[in-house]
């Protein structure tokens, strides 16, 4: 997925230009935050193995070739390791067999927790945007601080939301995810326009994780 990329110097140097060409705009303080997963997900790789295990189970006792008994513990076994085994060494098998909301939920935990633990919540206005984008479940979540009115940004805020889900959920390139973030600058410039004295609070770098 084009989410790698993140973790690439190159793409991390147009990441913060792309923050810094928003934040030259308004007096809003964006972060871009990159995570290769939100959540572990075992219980699906359990699930596969289960599955597996109860196929090979069910194999064992009706085909028409007799298995000795004392195969069918460590076959069963040996069937539930490499069905987990195969979930987690598969993404798009496991992302497509976790539920969806699970999945977004996890993504919205963890970007409230990096909401706080990369100190987006101590802006002096209390304007900090974060733009948390998780790159195993393909979904971006932004959380904005208290001195953001969202709903004031309007539609053209949704758009801009709108179209960085997109970007990331189905991208082959990160292209449209800069595309993307550069639409939030009009509204954020109409709500929050910069100021003479405007002080850049947080840093323009994405934190990759």
């Amino acid at each position: 997925m084009w989410a790698r990329a993140f973790f690439e110097d190159a793409t991390k140097a147009k990441t913060a230009e792309a923050v810094k060409a928003v934040e030259a705009r308004t007096t809003a303080e964006v972060v871009v935050s990159v995570h290769r997963t939100s959540g572990h997900y075992r219980h699906t790789d359990y699930l596969v193995g289960f599955v597996l295990s109860l196929v090979t189970l069910v194999a064992m006792l009706y085909l028409p070739t007799e298995f000795p008994l004392e195969f069918f513990p460590l076959d069963v076994a040996l069937s539930f390791v490499a069905g987990a085994y195969l979930s987690a060494a598969l993404p798009g098998l496991r992302r497509r067999l976790t539920s969806r909301k699970l999945l977004e939920a996890s993504v919205r935990t963890a970007a409230r927790a990096a909401f706080v633990e990369l100190g987006v919540s101590r802006t002096t206005g209390r304007t900090g945007i974060l733009v948390f984008v998780s790159a195993f479940e393909r979904r971006v979540e932004v959380v904005a601080d208290l001195g953001v009115d969202t709903a004031a940004l309007g539609p053209e805020w949704e758009e801009a939301l709108a179209k960085l889900s997109a970007a990331v959920a189905s991208s082959e390139s990160p292209e449209p995810f800069f595309e993307a973030l550069a639409l939030m600058a009009p509204p954020l410039e109409r709500l929050l326009p910069r100021s003479d004295d405007d002080v850049n609070e947080l840093p323009d770098a994405p934190h990759a994780a």
